[in-house]
């Protein structure tokens, strides 16, 4: 009885594991996670700026103009053959972590998709606005992309009225956005900066018509950036509730450290005007340059007296 016993175990057992579904086959193409056969890098060599122009989750209407903004940006660089641009209205690239789609495109579908990250580029951009939709991953990828990599980060007008929530991204780029007690309107400016080559087609008195930035009192700090050039009060009105600041430090533009990485911002670029102006598309190119390969090291300075 004992063999028949252990017969009838053993032929139990082969008829459970016949019974167990079969794991399933790989997708067709799932192995091909890649770029397709014959595809080659069209920007291998060159330099990558990650534009990141995602106002989600911020003003919904007040910064429509960011569109053209970033056509301008994509298109002085490749004009001028100092970086190639990729344009993304979401966060899914700024990480060091895996990117890939979703349904089919997503890892181990049929069409299977790995996509871009962080290590991929030279410099990110920010036209954004909001607290984002970055995960905590992600904001310290972007942090020790620029601290620990040693890239660029480029802020442009509501970057500094982004992610206000976020200590550590204040920190970095420089500044916090207070208000624009002028709302859209005709200053001039003061070049503190005229050698630094974004400094280049602007001059102490030229007039900018922008919605000009006020900072908060901190993180803002003299100590930390070198500021390329502030608004000249004189032409302004001071007595306007809005007007926080009593040092008359209202800055344009500015650079700055931060760990092994550079950092450039300026509060100008909400008007499509301020997009078509020769003398800020310098500026812009010049900076998205020194964010990108060095040059210059930032000299933060109190501020000069008006000339």
């Amino acid at each position: 009885m004992r063999w028949l016993t252990m017969a009838m175990m053993a032929g139990m057992a082969a008829g459970a594991a016949l019974a167990q579904p079969a794991a399933p086959a790989p997708a067709a193409g799932a192995a091909a996670a890649g770029p397709p056969r014959g595809y080659r890098d069209p920007y291998e060599g060159r330099k990558k700026l990650l534009i990141i122009a995602d106002l989600s989750t911020g003003n919904q209407n007040a910064h429509i103009g960011s569109s053209h903004a970033v056509s301008v940006i994509e298109q002085i660089g490749r004009k001028a053959g100092a970086y190639v641009s990729i344009i993304r209205t979401d966060t899914d690239l700024v990480t060091k972590g895996e990117v890939w789609g979703t349904g089919a495109y997503a890892k181990g579908g049929p069409r299977q998709a790995r996509g871009r990250n962080l290590d991929y580029f030279d410099a990110v951009l920010f036209y954004t606005n909001g607290e984002t939709r970055l995960t905590p991953q992600q904001k310290q990828d972007l942090l020790d992309f620029v601290a620990r990599d040693g890239k660029g980060f480029v802020g442009v007008h509501t970057a500094t009225a982004t992610a206000a929530s976020w200590p550590e991204y204040q920190q970095m780029i420089g500044g916090s956005f207070d208000n624009h007690p002028w709302g859209i309107t005709r200053a001039r400016i003061i070049v503190e900066r005229p050698e630094f080559p974004a400094m280049q087609a602007l001059k102490t008195g030229d007039v900018l018509e922008d919605e000009h930035y006020q900072m908060l009192p901190t993180p803002y700090s003299r100590a930390d950036v070198d500021v390329l050039a502030r608004l000249d009060t004189r032409g302004l009105d001071m007595t306007l509730p809005g007007v926080h600041r009593t040092d008359g430090d209202f800055p344009v533009a500015w650079i700055k450290s931060h760990g092994k990485g550079r950092v450039f911002y300026s509060g100008l670029g909400h008007p499509d005007a301020a997009w078509d102006d020769s003398r800020v598309q310098t500026m812009f190119l010049e900076g998205i340059k020194w964010a990108i390969n060095g040059g210059q090291a930032p000299r933060p300075h109190p501020m000069p007296p008006a000339p």
